[in-house]
């Protein structure tokens, strides 16, 4: 087979190149389609209840999280140039395209008695710009007699100030939200250059912001990849050929990715952003197998298109099933419910396979043009510090087989006790480092006002009108008592402070009578809270259309998935004390509880899809070699990496989130690429030294070794790249990679021999049965002296 792919390849080399380049033009115009994602989760299927539960929510009440929440020191702000300022400000803002309203203590509502009509009127408090401080005094009194915004709008004791900026919810989540963000702080900056510090957050604000990062980043990282493995292969190889051929290969593959994406339609998100320089990293190594290849075959006769053939039919296999065990590793997560990971499992994985076309194609074709490798350009393969690298590797494996395993056996016990300190969490912007903006400014208002995350508690009585029912309206107010306990919630509202606040206009605004309506009081205030035809009534913003449903809602802060868990097993039992659940249906909902819910269910799923990853690998490890004790074997060196990863992680405190553990199928579906090359190596030898098991191990060690190490200090500084990072999951997935890989190149250069030399006495030719199809070429060559390549240059 692989024979008829070579001379395909060189017998038709321009069709071929103008195909590849007819196809990456498609691909580059496809790319200038790609859409940032603007969203947060995303990772709970459609079948989840939770998901189900937010989904009525929104169907009900309209889209949470659709507020964002400017911050202020207020101690001056009713000073008249503040308070003007501060004025002038919201009403600015509320003329861009793209804002609906906008919410602060110089833009509130007050609740009027309208006797004659026998109605209230909802009318702003701060009608015109304030001419005199006078006037701005008065408002203050009337503000601050008004509990309904207490806690809400501002901080009484730390004088902390707030303003909602409600944007519109569909167009913020879509591609089409424009320069919202950027005229929004370009107008607070200049407030800020007049009046004070102003803090920022809300989850459009975060989204928007997050977004930009992840486009921005994307270019920084490609470009940090091809310089690194750049100056990796001129180390390596001395050449500028060599390296600027091998970009061309990766910047082909990263321009068919983008393609993909778009073609797709498929969105531009921080997990998706990882995508074009993965295929650099992962497709200089392809590179490098054949390079490395073509030198050696060409040292030993001479001969270039001879050398390129015997690159194709010797390797060209083991290359591709290198490179399908790696795309199995991404494709594993297509297997989840995730739609995030689906998508991100199908473009890695065709991506994965198509830089390994690419590769396989540009670098024969390439090299038959250009001039035969000189004398310094093959140095590699006879330097001396990686000689020495492999001979003390081939030393170990021989004379100190019960060190590897002694030494083995104490990082596994060392292993265990860090994997028992290893937690689940995530949080919002749990990718963010300490010292961030947003997580500073986020800190900021959770300590003046508890939480801005969304968060929803929805009261279902079950019968129509039954939500404002007295005995129902005071079992809300009961329950809004129990979450004013825990320090991780704001105020809440809900269609009880609604009355409250309603009675309290029927009497002109008294304060004292800020309370529920008693049942004395009912004839004479009922008539003014009545829904006139075509109007929403009062505090209608709580309560379904038939008024079966109630809604509190709150804010929460930025807690992890255990902090939030243990939140909702200390509320449960509370809520049923107060709402039998045998009479009402009480749940918890809303942006945040999404979120942590959906990082649970994913790390539950990437565990399962990281035993399919092994299943399907062992199953191909099973067809390669037909041998079950040939499985076991390779699998050791590959998963003990990953043991010692998790180790590492729980030892540095370092938490199972979804960014951690994406490393651990990715990591292994690039890990055991080793293993097949050297099992297949091993397998050659054996046949070729008539089943001497330990000459066959060393040469194995000997021939594969340097590619094996030069792959793996590509991978070590490729993934090594993704430290720069502005997010601290992208940062942890570059070192827990580099780190797991440079730990399975050891385990697969020093324990997978030493476990066969061990085993030597159950390797038989039984254990190495005829295989469903070749990796390495062990029949005889064909004869490459009549193969004749047409000379071009004739035409």
């Amino acid at each position: 087979m692989w024979e008829t792919v070579a001379s395909r390849i060189l017998r038709n080399r321009i069709a071929i190149l103008i195909t590849l380049g007819l196809i990456t033009a498609f691909m580059l115009y496809q790319a200038q389609f790609v859409k940032l994602s603007y969203e947060f989760g995303g990772f709970l299927p459609k079948d989840d209840i939770t998901y189900q539960e937010h989904q009525s929510f929104i169907n009900t009440f309209g889209m949470d999280g659709n507020i964002v929440v400017l911050g202020i020191d207020g101690k001056e702000i009713y000073q008249k140039e503040n308070f003007t300022a501060w004025y002038n400000l919201g009403n600015d803002l509320k003329q861009i395209s793209g804002i609906d309203s906008v919410f602060s203590i110089a833009h509130l509502y007050n609740l009027h008695k309208n006797e004659e009509k026998k109605r209230f009127d909802l009318e702003p408090i701060v009608k015109n710009q304030p001419e005199s401080q006078k006037e701005i005094d008065e408002y203050k009194k009337t503000i601050e007699s008004l509990p309904f915004y207490r806690g809400l709008l501002y901080n009484d004791s730390t004088k902390a100030s707030l303003m909602m900026i409600f944007v519109n919810a569909e167009k913020f989540n879509s591609e089409n939200r424009g320069d919202v963000i950027e005229r929004l702080t370009a107008r607070v900056a200049q407030f800020e250059g007049d009046f004070t510090q102003v803090h920022y957050s809300g989850l459009p604000y975060i989204r928007t912001v997050v977004s930009k990062r992840v486009q921005k980043e994307l270019l920084m990282f490609v470009m940090l990849a091809a310089l690194v493995t750049s100056l990796i292969l001129y180390i390596f190889f001395r050449s500028f050929k060599i390296v600027l051929f091998s970009l061309l290969v990766v910047g082909i593959g990263v321009v068919w990715s983008l393609g993909t994406i778009a073609l797709l339609d498929f969105r531009l998100s921080m997990l998706m952003g990882l995508i074009p320089p993965l295929i650099i990293v992962i497709g200089i190594p392809n590179c490098v197998f054949l390079l490395n290849k073509y030198h050696q075959e060409y040292v030993s006769h001479g001969n270039r298109i001879k050398a390129l053939v015997r690159v194709i039919t010797k390797i060209g296999n083991a290359i591709f099933l290198t490179n399908l065990t790696t795309a199995l590793g991404f494709a594993t997560f297509i297997f989840t419910s995730s739609r995030k990971l689906r998508e991100f499992g199908v473009t890695a994985s065709l991506n994965i396979l198509g830089v390994f076309v690419i590769a396989l194609l540009v670098i024969p074709i390439v090299f038959s043009y250009v001039s035969v490798p000189k004398s310094k350009q093959i140095k590699h393969l006879k330097r001396s510090w990686l000689k020495n690298v492999i001979e003390s590797m081939t030393n170990i494996v021989q004379f100190n087989r019960k060190g590897v395993y002694l030494v083995t056996l104490l990082l596994l016990f060392i292993g265990a006790y860090g994997i028992s300190l290893l937690k689940i969490s995530g949080n919002i912007v749990d990718d963010l480092p300490n010292g961030d903006e947003i997580i500073v400014d986020l800190r900021y208002f959770e300590s003046n006002f508890n939480g801005i995350m969304p968060f929803e508690i929805l009261i279902d009585t079950g019968k129509k009108g039954q939500a404002i029912k007295s005995k129902n309206l005071k079992k809300i107010e009961k329950l809004q008592k129990v979450l004013l306990e825990y320090p991780q919630l704001s105020k809440s509202v809900s269609i009880v402070d609604a009355i409250k606040y309603a009675k309290q206009a029927f009497y002109n605004g008294k304060e004292s009578k800020y309370k529920l309506i008693g049942s004395s009081e009912k004839s004479f205030i009922a008539p003014y809270l009545k829904q006139k035809k075509g109007k929403k009534g009062i505090g209608s913003v709580f309560l379904n259309e038939d008024k079966s449903i109630a809604r509190i809602n709150a804010q929460v802060a930025d807690i992890g998935t255990i902090e939030m868990q243990e939140l909702f097993n200390e509320l449960r039992p509370r809520i049923d004390e107060i709402f039998n659940p045998e009479k009402y249906k009480v749940i918890s909902t809303g942006t945040s509880v999404v979120f942590l819910k959906g990082t649970t269910y994913l790390v539950k799923n990437l565990r399962i899809s990281l035993l399919i990853a092994i299943s399907l690998i062992s199953m191909i490890m099973f067809l390669l070699f037909k041998s079950w004790r040939i499985v076991l074997i390779s699998l050791i060196p590959n998963l003990i990496p990953l043991f010692l990863t998790a180790a590492i992680m729980g030892y540095f405190n370092i938490n199972i989130k979804p960014s951690t553990i994406l490393v651990f199928s990715i990591v292994f579906g690039i890990s055991v690429d080793d293993t097949i090359h050297y099992l297949a190596k091993f397998r050659q030898e054996l046949i070729a030294q008539d089943w001497y098991i330990r000459g066959s191990v060393i040469k194995a060690i000997e021939e594969t070794g340097v590619s094996m190490v030069y792959s793996s200090i590509i991978l070590f500084f490729g993934f090594g790249v993704f430290v720069a990072s502005h997010f601290g999951g992208t940062r942890a997935i570059g070192v827990l990679s580099s780190m797991t890989l440079l730990i399975a190149m050891l385990t697969n250069l020093v324990l997978l021999p030493t476990l066969l030399l061990t085993m030597e006495r159950y390797i038989t030719k039984k254990s190495f049965k005829e295989p469903l199809f070749q990796i390495l070429d062990e029949e005889d060559d064909m004869d490459m002296d009549k193969l004749k390549i047409k000379d071009l240059k004739k035409n």
